[in-house]
């Protein structure tokens, strides 16, 4: 059997939100669902036709039996998720507000913060091409701190480029003690996405190209600038900006995780930067628009049209329309030029946050 070509290891729990959009204290009902950036980013790759693997522990509970069925259902293989007999499943709870989405987390003692480096040890994970981690778990425990940089530095999957989200969570650590480890891990990674407004938090820069600066090491860092666009910088030559697309909010949590698989199944294609990163923005759309932190990716053929529209046409693209009548052919003898038109899934938004 052919193993994973992506390995995302990291924490997913159950999560709790009001299944109307009120406030968690005013809500009568509450729905269940799962939600774990890792896990987000490897259901996102496997719906874009990666196979995708996601390493990780889970307490040997309902809730633990959920998120393994859940992720499962999308296509990512979960036999590398070990059941904790002794931890349990982790939870948070989402609070709407006018302000945004709040979270709060039950997650503390969870089987996941149990994670050591030994997680990548399985010989299944010999040929995985991309190992992707998240700031999210060095803040859980030494042992999951241990993992990632040992991931970063000793490199047991020496087949495997590695990408870094950077994916400040200030509720499990605060600033003072994450930038300078945030900075450490990502430096050491080899493609790290992190959002100018976590940047400017961490690490006080507030350009793209500063970050860049701030992180020499890596061979691309991209930085996302939510409803603006993204832009991405390599090491060498001249960096590519793509602006995002309209984008009615339901609810941005997931999001990002949407535009890191997106993007990341672009560099797994070889496809070029601009085109990574408009797969990016296009993955993260019906993300924004669905009330949980995933949701599938735009029908392919309208997805394949738009990587190749040209920049102009991508301006002014809304996701799930007919794409832009093209400019009508010079009559020659009573011929016209055909509008192409393509119905899409997408359902608007292009916020990378």
């Amino acid at each position: 059997m052919t193993g994973p070509e992506v390995a995302c290891v990291g924490e997913t729990m159950v999560v709790l939100a009001p299944a109307a959009p009120t406030p968690l204290e005013h809500a009568d009902r509450l729905a269940v669902g799962v939600g774990g950036a890792e896990s987000n980013v490897a259901m996102g790759l496997a719906r874009l036709g990666h196979r995708a693997a996601w390493v990780s522990r889970v307490g040997d509970d309902p809730f633990g039996r959920r998120v393994l069925r859940e992720v499962a259902a999308a296509g990512v293989d979960t036999t590398l998720v070990t059941v904790d007999p002794a931890a349990p499943t982790g939870v948070y709870l989402k609070d709407p507000g006018p302000d945004g989405t709040r979270v709060h987390y039950h997650r503390a003692g969870s089987a996941a913060s149990r994670l050591t480096a030994r997680a990548l040890d399985d010989p299944r994970l010999a040929g995985v091409r991309l190992l992707h981690l998240t700031g999210i778990t060095p803040a859980l425990s030494r042992g999951c701190r241990d993992l990632v940089e040992h991931a970063l530095t000793a490199r047991p999957l020496p087949a495997a480029r590695i990408s870094f989200d950077v994916n400040h969570r200030p509720r499990l650590w605060p600033v003072r003690r994450a930038a300078p480890v945030l900075r450490d891990l990502a430096d050491r990674a080899d493609v790290v996405l992190v959002g100018l407004d976590e940047a400017a938090a961490l690490w006080g820069v507030t350009a793209p190209f500063a970050v860049r600066a701030l992180l020499p090491g890596p061979d691309l860092v991209v930085v996302k600038d939510g409803p603006i666009g993204a832009t991405a910088l390599p090491r060498t030559g001249a960096g590519v900006f793509v602006p995002a697309l309209p984008a009615p909010v339901r609810e941005p949590v997931g999001a990002g995780d949407a535009f890191a698989a997106g993007f990341l199944a672009g560099l797994l294609r070889g496809l070029d930067l601009p085109a990574c990163l408009r797969l990016g923005h296009l993955t993260a759309v019906p993300a924004l628009a669905a009330a949980g932190d995933t949701a599938p990716p735009p029908d392919p053929a309208w997805t394949a049209r738009a990587l190749a529209l040209p920049d102009a046409r991508w301006a002014t693209l809304v996701p799930g329309a007919a794409f832009p009548a093209d400019p009508p052919a010079r009559e020659t003898g009573g011929g016209h030029g055909a509008a192409e038109h393509a119905a899409g899934s997408g359902h608007g938004g292009g916020s990378t946050r």
